[in-house]
Order: structure tokens, then C-alpha cells, then sequence
């Protein structure tokens, strides 16, 4: 047994040490013999049926020799070493059997099994294995099935004896053969022909070459050559157009989403101008309303406050008019007693008193200035509120835009002025006991007159009684002064919630620079928009000129190709023209041009076609743009 590098050596390669081999063999098994013959039988036909196919145009009939040849090879292949089976007619040899079993090893041949089982004219399990390996001839996966087949080796040795040739190596060797027969497009009619009862026997005259058939071969060889390249380059072509169709699709679908997200942020920025303005004329409508609320406790405090003058300038009425008559009185006496000495030190002693009670008086009146001095200054923080009022009224119409921040503003606002209510009714109460002060003042008076007439002791005691009204007036003062000093100290705090707002309006003022800069993005967002959906109106434009190429591309394909999609029975239920429904009277028809299943009356033409010379049966829009095609090419 000589080694792969020993044979390379003298020149043999593999394949011929195995066809020495196998000849050497068949010498000795006549099985080996006959796997050999038809392993080379297979070679010729196989050979032959391409070079003729591609010379002849690719497009072959149920007519065509080689073609007929090629499937008796296959027949006599798989015939080869079949087991007899038992039945009850007697002994029979059916191929039918294993190629049945491709349908559970491979799914995709489902349909062929169905379509030959659902054929009518069928009738033998030959004649249904012959219409099976055109089906899958014209399906172009004839050599996937039966590499399918071989590979399970425990199911063919149910059908097949040990030496046979799906068993053996020869019959991969075919299986890789018929690989090349992708390139034949075959348009077979299996209905028409009586495939039970044809006689299988191979002629030998086809592959008997002289050197003629040689050079014709050589020739046929380059015309297939060019004919290979055209179709790999009209291939090419079509994957470049697909890809260019794809690239554009995709950027379709990307323009379409950003529009989308374009139009979606538009609303969302609408809807909120919207809410901006409705939460605008709700704070504007709060606005009103405090303000009308503020003017109306500013006018009842102001009411107030000149009820409590007039009050306090009657009583400072009748403490005058009290001062006289004491004044009168006390003249009275001084003259009564200028008598004696005695007298005269008793006038002395009650002009000191007197003296006193001036500078007491004196006092008391710089008390009621002062209180006055209160009034105006509270009347001058009432006017400043006011002013305050106002200017906050104006910053709040100047503010178009306000934000959430504002109700919280007005709140304390609202705080801010039940504080000042709180402060006046204080006031009001401040003012009251100072009006019992001055009732009590009005009894002492009272009493010193009583105790003046009675006896001068009482009249110490009642200026002891004054010293410490006088204390008390001093302590009042003092409150009141901290209350000026809490009062100034509201107004800083009322000036800084001034500053801070005025700091909102800036900002409102940003914000509206901020909607208006909004606002222009948003028309050159419109802008870029119309101009993408210009862009798209042109995108589409182009892809219904490239679409249309395709199409032109795909027709001159399938012209090059033959590329007829031969449309299975059970998948036509109506005819495609008239939509009739098909019965056992309205049979169905195939078009040998677009492969489609017409009724008997919308298909009743025959035209020669490229991959038949011989006229065959055509539908009526196929007849109609073949007639157009041959006199457009006459013209």
C-alpha cells in the first residue's frame, strides 16, 4: 500500500490512486465494478448537462436529452444494491422508500414529499421517486437532501445491502457533484408527464467526444466563463443596491424619530406656557385680592387712629381747663391770706407746691408730646406700609412669569401684616391704659383740690402719688421706645423682603430672556424640521428612482436568470385574475412564464419563450407584455 507523499511524488494524485484502486478491486468484487461505472456515468452526465445547460441558456424543460439522461444516471445510482421487499403483490425494489425518509431528516423537504403525494396522475412509488428528484432539482437542493440521506448510514441499511453505492464512498463523491448543478435552472412540468411508465436506459452516443466536440467544448467552456462572470458581476450590483436601499431605509427611520422627538418636546414646551400662564393670572387675581385686603385694614386702622385723637385732644381739653380753675382758685387764696405771716408762709409753701405742679404738668404735657410724637411716627410707618403696599403691587403687575416662590412671599406677607395688626391692636391697648392714666391723673387732680382745701398733708401725699404715676409714665416710655426699636427693626426686615423681591423680578426677567431664547430655538427647530422634511421628500424621491432601478435590475436578473417562481398547487385556491375558485371543473394552470396558477380561461394563450423554443402556455397580462416586448424590440 503505497503513502499519499510517495504517490505525489511520481505524479498520481489521490483521486486516480482511488480509481486505480477501485479498478483494481473491481477485478476482484463485481459490486466494486459496478459502483465504479456508475460513479464515472454520473461524472459524463453531470458534466454534460452543465456545459449544455449554460450553451444552451440555463433554462431547461422536461424535453431536454441531457437533462433526461442525467435522471436516469440517478435513477440506476440509487437503484443500486436496493433490498426486495416482501408485499402482498410480491417482491418489489421501490426508491421510494429512502427518499420518503429525507422529509423526517430534513424539514425543508416537507414540501416536496406533500406536493408529490398530492399529485393525481401518480401512481407507482417510481414514478413518485422520478417526480421527487425533479422537484428537488428545480428547488436547487437536491445535493443538501441526498447529502442528508447519506449521512445516516443506520437508516439506509433499512433499505440498502451493504455494498451498495449510497453506502459506499462513491456515493458521496456524486452527492458533491451535484452541487454544481445549482447553477441549471430547470422549469419542469411533472403534471404532463407519465413518469410511472418510462423506461430508464442510458445513451452512450451523448458522451462519445472526437476532437470537434473537444474545441467545441473549449469554446463552450470561455462563452461560460463570460457568462459566469456577467452573472457575478449583475450579483455584485444587486448586493450594492440592497445595501445603499438599506442605508437609506435606515436613515428614513432615524430622520422619522427625531422628528418625532422634535414634535413630542414642542408639546411638552407648549404645555408648559400654558400652566406658566394660568399659574400667572392666579397669581395675579391673589394679588388683587391682597391688596384690596390690605387697603381695607389701612383704612379701618386709619379710622381708628383719628378717633383716638380726637379723644386725646378733648381730654387734653378739660386738663387745661382744670388747670385754670386750680390756678384761679389758688389766686383766691393768696389774696384771702395775705394777712398774716403765717399766711404768707403757707403761700409760700403752696407757690413751691404750685411750682411743683407746674413742672408736673410740665411733664404730663411732654408726655402727650410725646405719645403725639408716637402717633405721627406710627402715622409715618402706617404711610410707609402704604407706599410699601404700592410698590409691591407694581413689582407684582411688572412680574409676567411668577414661579411657586411667590405663594410662599404672599404668605408671609399675610404674616407680616396680621404682625402689624397685632402691633396696632397692642397700640390700641397701650393707648387705652394710657387713657386710664390720664382718668387717674383727672382723680388726682380731683383729690389734690379736695385735699389742697382740706389739709396740705393730703396734698404731699397725693405729689407722692403723682412721682410715682410719673415712674410708671417712665416705664411706659421705655416700652415704648423698645416697641419703636422693634417697629424700626420690622421696617429693615420689610426693606430686605423688598430687596429679595426685586432680586425675583430679575430673576423672572431672566426667565423671560430664557422663554425668549426658547422661543427662537423652537423656530429654528421648525426651521431644521422643514428642512429635514425636505430632505425626506427628496429621500423618497431618490428611493422611489432607486426603487424603481431595483426593480428594472431584478427584471433584467430574471431575465438573465430565468428567474420564474413556480407557485406550488396547494398554495392556489383562486385564479390570480378573475379570483374564480378552482373545482374539479375549473382546473388550475400554470404560467411557463411567471410560474403563477391561472384558470383555463385567463391563461388560453402560447407564446415561445427564451427557455423553450417551442410555444407553451402563458396568462393574458404575460401575453400582453410579451407582445410588448417583441414589438418594442421590432421598432
Amino acid at each position: 500500500m503505497y503513502s499519499p507523499q510517495s504517490l505525489h511524488r511520481w505524479g498520481i494524485t489521490h483521486s486516480e490512486s482511488m480509481e486505480r484502486l477501485a479498478y483494481s478491486q473491481a477485478f476482484r468484487d463485481p459490486m466494486a465494478m459496478e459502483r465504479a461505472n456508475l460513479l464515472n456515468m454520473a461524472k459524463l452526465s453531470i458534466k454534460g448537462l452543465i456545459e449544455s445547460a449554460l450553451s444552451f441558456g440555463r433554462t431547461l424543460d422536461s424535453d431536454y436529452p441531457p437533462l433526461q439522461q442525467f435522471f436516469v444516471v440517478m435513477e440506476h445510482c440509487l437503484k443500486h444494491g436496493l433490498k426486495v421487499k416482501k408485499s402482498f403483490l410480491g417482491y418489489n425494489k421501490s426508491l421510494w422508500g429512502p427518499l420518503e425518509m429525507v422529509e423526517k431528516l430534513c424539514p425543508e423537504a416537507a414540501e416536496i414529499a406533500a406536493s408529490v403525494r398530492d399529485l393525481p396522475g401518480l401512481k407507482t412509488p417510481l414514478g413518485k421517486a422520478r417526480a421527487w428528484l425533479r422537484l428537488a432539482l428545480m428547488q436547487k437542493r437536491l445535493a443538501d437532501y441526498l447529502r442528508c440521506l447519506i449521512t445516516r448510514k443506520d437508516i439506509l441499511s433499512d433499505f440498502y445491502e451493504s455494498a451498495a453505492v449510497m453506502l459506499e464512498e462513491e456515493g458521496a463523491v456524486i452527492v458533491g457533484l451535484l452541487v454544481g448543478l445549482n447553477v441549471i435552472d430547470a422549469n419542469l412540468c411533472v403534471k404532463g408527464e407519465d413518469l410511472d411508465s418510462q423506461v430508464g436506459v442510458i445513451d452512450f452516443s451523448m458522451y462519445l467526444k472526437n476532437d470537434i466536440d473537444d474545441y467545441r467544448s473549449e469554446e463552450r467552456n470561455g462563452q461560460i466563463a463570460a457568462i459566469l462572470d456577467q452573472k457575478n458581476y449583475v450579483e455584485e450590483l444587486n448586493r450594492q443596491l440592497n445595501s445603499t436601499v438599506t442605508g437609506l431605509q435606515g436613515r428614513v427611520e432615524s430622520l422619522e424619530k427625531s422628528n418625532s422627538k422634535l414634535i413630542e418636546e414642542l408639546a411638552i414646551a407648549k404645555n408648559n406656557i400654558i400652566k406658566l400662564q394660568e399659574e400667572n393670572q392666579q397669581l395675579r387675581t391673589e394679588n388683587s385680592v391682597i391688596v384690596m385686603k390690605t387697603q381695607r385694614r389701612l383704612e379701618v386702622t386709619q379710622v381708628d387712629v383719628d378717633v383716638e385723637l380726637d379723644t386725646y385732644k378733648q381730654s387734653r381739653q378739660g386738663l387745661d381747663e382744670m388747670y385754670n380753675e386750680a390756678r384761679r382758685q389758688l389766686r383766691e387764696e393768696c389774696q384771702l391770706r395775705q394777712a398774716g405771716q403765717d399766711v404768707e408762709n403757707e403761700l409760700v409753701v403752696q407757690v413751691s407746691m404750685k411750682q411743683e405742679m407746674e413742672m408736673a404738668m410740665k411733664l404730663l404735657e411732654k408726655d402727650i408730646h410725646e405719645k403725639q410724637d408716637t402717633l405721627i411716627g406710627l402715622r409715618n410707618q402706617l404711610d410707609d406700609v402704604k407706599a410699601i403696599n404700592v410698590e409691591m403691587y407694581q413689582k407684582m403687575q411688572a412680574a409676567d412669569d411668577g414661579l411657586k416662590q411667590k405663594d410662599e412671599m404672599i404668605s408671609r406677607l399675610e404674616e407680616k401684616t396680621n404682625q402689624i395688626t397685632a402691633t396696632m391692636k397692642q397700640l390700641e391697648q397701650r393707648l387705652q391704659e394710657a387713657e386710664r392714666d390720664r382718668s387717674t391723673a383727672e382723680e388726682g387732680t380731683r383729690k389734690f383740690k379736695q385735699d389742697f382745701a382740706n389739709k396740705a398733708d393730703n396734698l404731699q401725699k397725693q405729689i407722692a402719688q403723682r412721682e410715682k404715676q410719673m415712674l410708671q409714665l417712665e416705664t411706659d416710655l421705655k416700652i415704648e421706645r423698645e416697641w419703636r426699636q422693634t417697629l424700626q427693626n420690622d421696617l429693615e426686615r420689610e426693606r430686605d423682603i423688598v430687596a429679595q423681591l426685586s432680586a425675583q423680578a430679575l430673576q423672572i426677567n431672566g426667565l423671560k430672556k430664557e422663554f425668549h431664547r426658547m422661543h427662537d430655538e423652537n423656530r429654528q427647530l421648525k426651521g431644521i424640521c422643514e428642512e429635514q422634511e425636505q430632505a425626506l421628500e427628496e429621500l423618497g424621491c431618490k428611493l422611489s428612482e432607486s426603487k424603481l432601478k431595483i426593480e428594472d435590475i431584478k427584471e433584467a436578473n430574471k431575465a438573465l436568470q430565468g428567474g420564474q417562481v413556480w407557485l406550488k398547487d396547494k398554495d392556489a385556491t383562486h385564479c390570480k385574475l378573475c379570483e374564480k375558485e378552482f373545482s374539479i371543473s375549473r382546473r388550475k394552470h400554470h404560467c411557463r412564464n411567471c410560474g403563477e396558477i391561472f384558470c383555463n380561461a385567463c391563461s388560453d394563450n402560447e407564446l415561445p419563450l427564451p427557455a423553450s423554443p417551442k410555444p407553451v402556455r402563458v396568462c393574458d397580462t404575460c401575453h400582453a407584455l410579451l407582445l410588448q416586448r417583441c414589438s418594442s424590440t421590432s421598432t
